[in-house]
């Protein structure tokens, strides 16, 4: 039995400059972070030949081609696996799907590392977070970008500068040690209620930057600019700084697409400013899942919020990125 996972994320700054609608125009910059919230790949051989798989659906096919999971499907044709192999695949999750936690993607690279211990492959974080690239983007053609799959495979905080012909540069966020531990125990999560399709709204990005719509692009290239501006205040320690950002960054994100944020979400996001949070913004492609704030008032802004009746999720920071367990 092979058990393997990949954390789940929160992002930064420069949040949708990630997509090769924008970065083969302008080139993306990222910071994004893993947190100690996975999504679990458990796979072994059946007695049988048929191929089991186990998520939110149950699957028992005969063939890979008639796998319905697209990313299952495509993965196991990838990676050349017989198309009569008898194999058993479950997948759990710390946090459910249409979150706007990365979840899609984690589960790509969970997958894959899973798929290559199976092979007996080594395939290392850049390797993985390229053919999980490959599968959602080109095979599968969905309307996302590259942030989610390496920090996944890679893990920690880390910055990503993307150039317009795609190559990633990964490099880990020059943090001191309390500047990290600060930013940490500072962030606190909050769940809407409200679960989303990242694709809509990415889609609605992704055709108006192909379209050179200049609003859309102007707008990703200040989001892009207030990444660098947060790295900055990330190394100078000066994280009441990031936090001032994370807020205007909020406001043009909601620019993008109508259906990025909701009167509730916005009561919500109001209500938690005025009751201790320094700054804040939706994970994400909006219009559902998570709520991140930054606060010194962690006990006041909790307080507060279970009011609401939403539900905090506590996290850490996750320094390993896609691993096999055993």
């Amino acid at each position: 039995m092979i058990i393997a996972r990949s954390p789940l994320r929160i992002s930064l700054g420069g949040g949708g400059t990630d997509l090769p609608s924008y970065y083969e125009k302008r080139g993306g910059f990222l910071i994004s972070a893993a947190i100690d919230k996975y999504v679990y790949i458990i796979l072994h051989e059946t007695f049988d030949r048929e191929i089991l798989v186990k998520y939110s659906k149950y699957e028992k096919v005969g063939r890979i081609g008639d796998i319905e999971h697209p990313i299952v499907r495509e993965a196991m044709k990838m990676l050349e696996f017989p198309d009569d192999s008898r194999l058993e695949l479950c997948s759990m999750a710390d946090i459910p799907a249409g979150t706007g936690l990365g979840s899609s993607s984690t589960f790509t690279t969970a997958l894959l590392s899973a798929l290559h211990a199976q092979k007996g492959d080594f395939a290392d974080a850049r390797r993985l977070a390229d053919e999980a690239c490959e599968i959602e983007m080109v095979r599968l053609n969905e309307p996302v970008g590259k942030q989610d799959q390496y920090i996944s495979a890679f893990g920690g905080i880390n910055t990503m500068e993307i150039s317009r012909e795609g190559k990633v540069e990964i490099a880990p966020l020059s943090l001191a040690r309390d500047t990290f531990y600060n930013l940490e125990d500072n962030l606190m999560l909050f769940f809407t209620g409200f679960f989303h399709s990242a694709s809509d709204i990415l889609k609605e990005q992704n055709d108006r930057s192909k379209e050179n719509d200049e609003a859309m692009l102007s707008n990703l290239d200040f989001v892009k600019e207030m990444g660098y501006e947060s790295r900055d205040a990330f190394e100078k320690g000066d994280l009441r700084k990031f936090a001032d950002i994370m807020n205007v960054h909020w406001e043009y994100k909601k620019k993008r697409s109508g259906g990025m944020s909701n009167p509730k979400i916005d009561e919500w996001y109001d209500y938690a400013r005025k009751n201790g949070a320094l700054g804040g913004k939706m994970i994400g492609a909006g219009g559902g899942g998570f709520l991140m704030f930054y606060t010194e008032e962690k006990l006041k802004l909790r307080e507060a919020m279970l009011k609401t009746g939403m539900e905090e999720v506590r996290f850490r920071f996750s320094q390993s990125g896609a691993e096999v367990m055993r």
